[in-house]
This record gives C-alpha cells, structure tokens and sequence, in this order.
C-alpha cells in the first residue's frame, strides 16, 4: 500500500492537535501523561510536536482522556485554532 503524501492542511492541522494536547497537558510531564494514554513518550513527543501529523483515532483519544480532553472539546480547539 502506497501511502501518499501529506497536504499542507493536514500538516498544519497536525501541528494544531499537538499544540492543543502539549497545553492541555499542563505542568504534567510527557512521561506521566504517556504512560496514563499507554503510548511511549516518544510517540506523545512526536505528536505535541506535529511530526506525526496523522496519529491514530485510538492513540488521539488515549491522549485525550489522559489530558482530561473530550474528543468534542478538541476538535472544537484545533479547529478554532486554525482561525486565529
């Protein structure tokens, strides 16, 4: 399967849903909250960062929980903040 590459919207919305989860983490560490979500660090840092600009349903919405997000609630936020 050949996976084609990413566009610049959802690149940028990548970057969004990582900046979004980064502050809804607070002053909890990458560790605390990778562990609570069951995914490495490294993967929860690659997302906050936006290298990985796709992450999975699953894998977004462990984050979430462990964040206190509700998937709404974090839509809501990456979509707005690609308003302003």
């Amino acid at each position: 399967m050949v996976r084609l590459p990413l566009s610049a919207a959802d690149l940028d919305r990548g970057r969004r849903l990582g900046a979004v989860l980064r502050d809804a983490r607070g002053r909890r560490t990458m560790l605390e909250v990778a562990l609570a979500a069951g995914v490495s660090p490294e993967t929860l840092r690659k997302i906050e960062s936006g290298r990985i600009a796709t992450p999975s349903f699953q894998t977004v919405a462990a984050i979430a929980d462990a964040v206190g997000l509700s998937l709404d609630r974090l839509w809501a936020e990456v979509e707005t903040s690609a308003v302003a």
